[in-house]
């Protein structure tokens, strides 16, 4: 599904397409919609930027064990694509 903003919303609303996908991942990661992996990947940034800022929004995670497990497919998933390159 594509959801469509013209440019003429964006300067009304004064952000740029970046800054409002950040804000939609910030907004379903509190809504426990997203996990922080899901949540940083939808906008854009690593696990430690998206942390970082929800820690300056003082938002706090919740991370429970679907997070962890996620989390520990993807560096599996990661260091045996390192290992094959």
């Amino acid at each position: 599904m594509s959801v469509v903003i013209s440019n003429e919303i964006l300067e009304k609303i004064e952000m740029s397409e970046g800054q409002l996908q950040i804000e939609r991942a910030v907004m379903l990661f509190q809504q426990e919609r997203f996990t922080l992996a899901q949540a940083a990947r939808f906008a854009c940034l690593n696990h430690l930027a998206f942390q970082k800022l929800l820690a300056s929004r003082q938002i706090p995670l919740h991370y429970g064990m679907e997070e962890l497990m996620e989390d520990f497919y993807n560096l599996q998933e990661s260091e045996e694509n390192d290992s094959s390159q």
